[in-house]
């Protein structure tokens, strides 16, 4: 039995990987579907020719991602890229999140009193503020504008700014930077000069924050009075903590309050709804994250030991993806799946991920997608498409899946 499905295994392996949005541009790709019913572990050809599993079911996901013996270190034999540019990304980066216990515990400990909840209370009035100060300037430059250009990029970098203490002028080129490195279609030499570029800006912050740490209020202020004096971590480490959290709080969250938005304006009921009962809140953003799973290819595994997984045996040194965005639209989990619906019962979605690599983030992309949305139709109640639905265009060639503009009126 197991012969005739190592057969039927080889056979999807020649599939190319990863899929293309082919119908709404809202909803993965058609071939997550086709496959969770008909193999839900599946072999798939990538860019250089060597093949890894896809896992489109919820239970086989979470199982993945919870399983210490599946690796996310992109220096171990058989680890899965998508593209050149992204084998690149994934080596010039060994920040903790590419790294396993015992070396990511050590520095995710360096970092978890940032996010936790005292944190984010003191954090929340200027996210209040600079939320007013953003509309503000839209109301003042009038409509129709670009959303994306005015608000939803903006903030989080305003926000990511002010947390590590770095000074919001340089957003332009630490975003430029960030989003290169993020391309999985730049070229190898291209994704290696945006990260040496953004390396060597941030080196330059952070030794200037080693001669004068001021106060230590931001995170890269107090991680050089506790962990680089003392000489707990490197400078060339905490560089890396800088860049990854830079471009991790910068291009997720500006995607997510663009398709969050964009979620509402195609659902005025639902927007009306949220309006008059603003219970329905913490529902509704919960079920923003869940229906875009804006990280749709995030999360590369390679097993380290022989792994059963459901009836499919993955051996060692083969490369895994354990496809969170498939996993949010699970029907056995989440019923009418493609149907954006703020009511939904709460469920466990995994747009941040599950495991010990779960977001470390998560709680500040909350606090701002939390304030956003309990603000931002209060103070424009007539914001609407300035275009047709159909005309958007979307960004599927990075690590996040984004909006390229959202032009709105009122």
């Amino acid at each position: 039995m197991q012969h005739e499905s190592n057969e039927l295994i080889e056979a999807r392996a020649e599939r190319d990987f990863p899929f293309q949005r082919t119908g709404c541009p809202l909803r993965p790709p058609s071939e997550y579907a086709q496959l969770r019913e008909e193999q839900p572990l599946a072999k798939v050809r990538l860019w250089d020719g060597s093949e890894a599993w896809i896992a489109t079911r919820w239970d086989d996901v979470r199982a993945i991602l919870g399983n210490p013996q599946f690796s996310v270190d992109p220096f171990r034999e058989g680890y899965p890229s998508v593209s050149a540019a992204r084998a690149v990304q994934a080596r010039s980066r060994q920040a903790f999140i590419n790294m396993d216990d015992p070396d990511h515990a050590r520095f995710r400990r360096m970092l978890t009193k940032d996010f936790m909840q005292k944190r984010m209370s003191d954090l929340r009035p200027m996210v209040r503020k600079l939320i007013d100060e953003l509309i503000d300037k839209m109301i003042e430059h009038g409509p129709p504008l670009d959303f994306v250009t005015h608000f939803s990029q903006p903030l989080p970098s305003m926000v990511i700014s002010a947390l590590l203490g770095v000074p919001y002028e340089d957003h332009t080129k630490l975003g430029t930077w960030s989003s290169t490195r993020n391309d999985h279609t730049a070229s190898p030499e291209v994704v290696q000069e945006a990260v040496r570029n953004m390396e060597v800006h941030l080196g330059e912050i952070i030794a200037r924050k080693e001669e004068n740490p001021g106060d230590g209020n931001d995170m890269l202020s107090r991680l050089v009075v506790e962990q680089i004096r003392p000489g707990h971590a490197s400078r060339e480490e905490v560089v890396r903590i800088a860049s990854l959290l830079y471009s991790a709080g910068h291009g997720t969250t500006s995607s997510q309050i663009g398709l969050g938005t964009l979620s509402m304006l195609m659902n005025p009921s639902q927007r009306a709804e949220l309006e008059a009962d603003p219970s329905l809140l913490s529902g509704a953003v919960e079920e923003m994250l869940r229906f875009h799973t804006i990280a749709h290819l995030n999360s590369a595994r390679v097993a380290t030991a022989d792994v059963m997984i459901g009836d499919q045996l993955i051996r060692a040194g083969e490369g895994v993806y354990p496809l969170i965005l498939a996993a949010n639209r699970d029907p056995e989990v989440f019923p009418e799946p493609d149907t954006f619906n703020i009511h939904r019962k709460p469920q466990e979605h995994m747009a941040f991920a599950y495991g010990i690599h779960q977001c470390l983030g998560q709680p500040l992309a909350r606090l701002e997608l939390h304030a956003i949305f309990s603000t931002l139709f209060k103070r424009l109640p007539d914001l609407r498409l300035a275009v047709p639905v159909e005309s958007l265009t979307y960004n599927g060639t990075s690590q996040v899946y984004r909006l390229e503009s959202l032009p709105v009126t009122w």
